[in-house]
């Protein structure tokens, strides 16, 4: 074989393996985010991405957000309360556990939000409190129930105001998560109640960082 056949060949050969290395990328992104299957895990994805009004929202640390604003990585957003006797800390625990089951470069890439739709009892304090019992990380947010109304309504997330005159009132919310892009808009839902096994296989395809 003379050098010019072996250069040719050894050309070749980088040529293929490339070719192979990037078919098995895509093949392999495709199997991660096949719908069928993020669908089977109770995430459904809209067929186009919504925007977020842009309305200022109180976190637990007392600074003002704006929710329009969340971006950089994906979040997953639950409505809820500090004072609900099930779904609330049920979802809390699983979002916790999925949260572990992910594989650090997605977990890195994924912001969990719990927003309080009881700004009656919900302050910044009780919310920053409620939320140490499950991970101190996960951000608390909350605002009058005009502003938590408009925010739910174009998440398609509703909720029922409580009647806070009487004792002990419980408010009507929505067990889904809200999934939001990494550039700030609404991607769609995860389905109540998780199936957290399914959801460590698929989420990690549709939120890690794609290199």
């Amino acid at each position: 074989m003379t050098r010019i056949q072996k250069t040719v060949f050894v050309l070749v050969a980088l040529v293929a393996v490339v070719l192979g290395l990037t078919v098995h990328k895509v093949l392999n992104n495709q199997r991660q985010t096949d719908p069928t299957k993020l669908l089977d895990a109770g995430i459904v994805l809209l067929p186009q991405s919504r925007s977020l009004p842009a309305l200022s929202m109180t976190d637990q640390n007392g600074a003002t957000v704006a929710v329009d604003q969340f971006k950089d990585k994906w979040s997953l957003v639950f409505f809820g309360y500090t004072f609900c006797p099930d779904i609330c800390p049920t979802t809390l625990a699983q979002m916790r556990e999925l949260k572990g089951l992910l594989p650090p470069e997605a977990r890195n890439n994924v912001r969990f939000i719990f927003v309080s739709v009881d700004p009656h009892r919900d302050t910044p304090q009780q919310i920053k409190q409620y939320l140490g019992y499950f991970d101190p990380e996960f951000v608390g947010i909350t605002a009058d129930v005009s502003t938590l109304q408009k925010f739910a309504n174009a998440v398609s997330i509703p909720f029922i105001p409580a009647d806070t005159s009487k004792e002990n009132y419980t408010v009507d919310h929505s067990g889904n998560l809200v999934v939001l892009g990494p550039d700030g808009t609404q991607r769609g839902f995860i389905r109540s109640p998780l199936n957290n096994q399914k959801l460590k296989e698929q989420l990690p395809g549709l939120v890690a960082p794609k290199g």
